[in-house]
């Protein structure tokens, strides 16, 4: 494996690879890999020759008094893992490289509509932050496909639709969420949880689960009580919950009872750790 750090490095190694007549795929990442991320290396291998993976901790996305400066870096572990898994380059620029010297007046790329729900909503400039810096990579690595988990559901559907809306030439390729034996979705972040809390934490699964079942079991739908009761177990169980939705997948706007194509959406504070996760469902008549 290649490991790159400039932008003039990873332009001429893309373009070795095409003169070579092959195709690529590319895995952005924030680093600090575990299972989930290898899951997407793997499937990026299947669908293309050479597979091209990213290392940045992209400071756009980061909140004022966010945890940019704590989020865990460990680039020589990473290496290591994506050596084993058969990544072909590894992208891995500071951030001067990527934005210049003066990061307020940088261009940015803004998905309207989408990025101001659910995680916009308590995060604002989050969403411009991610479509700012995977339309640079995008740019950058000219791949044939993209892979993206599944876990940040609301950041795959901006995603698809900044490249719909610009005509990228990328197709998105999203991979199912990768969890613990307990349920929890594998993340960064969940290395902030105390003992205790690692405990609790697979409840959020649960009551996210339990209230996909009451969608579709439901003799009568009414969302706004299901949700509430949800929020109440989760509020019991110690999460500290930012939001907590059923919702249409085509736009993230709360979903009526006529709506089918269901997913559940959640993201809640335990401790430290901000956890999301989803479950995306079809209602079926009868």
């Amino acid at each position: 494996m290649k490991v790159i750090t400039s932008v003039q490095q990873l332009t001429a190694a893309i373009q070795q690879q095409r003169d070579d007549g092959k195709t690529i795929a590319f895995v952005p990442t924030m680093g600090n890999l575990h299972q989930g991320h290898l899951d997407l290396l793997d499937r990026a291998r299947q669908l293309a020759d050479c597979v091209v993976v990213s290392i940045f901790v992209n400071p756009l996305q980061f909140e004022a008094g966010g945890d940019l400066d704590n989020y865990p870096r460990t680039l020589e572990a990473d290496i290591e893992k994506l050596q084993q898994g058969g990544a072909d380059l590894l992208f891995a620029p500071e951030v001067s490289e990527i934005y210049g010297e003066d990061l307020t007046t940088a261009t940015q790329v803004v998905v309207p509509g989408l990025s101001a729900l659910w995680c916009g909503a308590s995060r604002p400039g989050h969403f411009e932050g991610v479509t700012t810096i995977v339309n640079k990579l995008f740019n950058l690595v000219q791949a044939d496909y993209a892979v993206f988990g599944e876990k940040d559901f609301q950041q795959l559907s901006i995603i698809r639709k900044m490249v719909t809306d610009l005509n990228m030439p990328v197709r998105i390729v999203g991979v199912p969420t990768r969890r613990e034996s307990d349920g929890l979705a594998m993340s960064s972040r969940n290395g902030y949880l105390t003992t205790d809390q690692r405990k609790i934490a697979p409840k959020l699964r649960e009551i996210v689960l339990n209230l996909q079942q009451q969608v579709v079991f439901g003799a009568v739908q009414d969302y706004r009580a299901m949700t509430q009761q949800a929020l109440s177990a989760l509020n019991q169980a110690g999460f500290k919950t930012d939001y907590l939705a059923i919702c249409r997948q085509s736009d993230l706007q709360l979903a009526a009872p006529e709506d089918t194509q269901l997913v559940i959406l959640v993201a809640a504070y335990l401790g430290k750790a901000r956890l999301i996760d989803n479950s995306a469902f079809t209602l079926t008549e009868g």
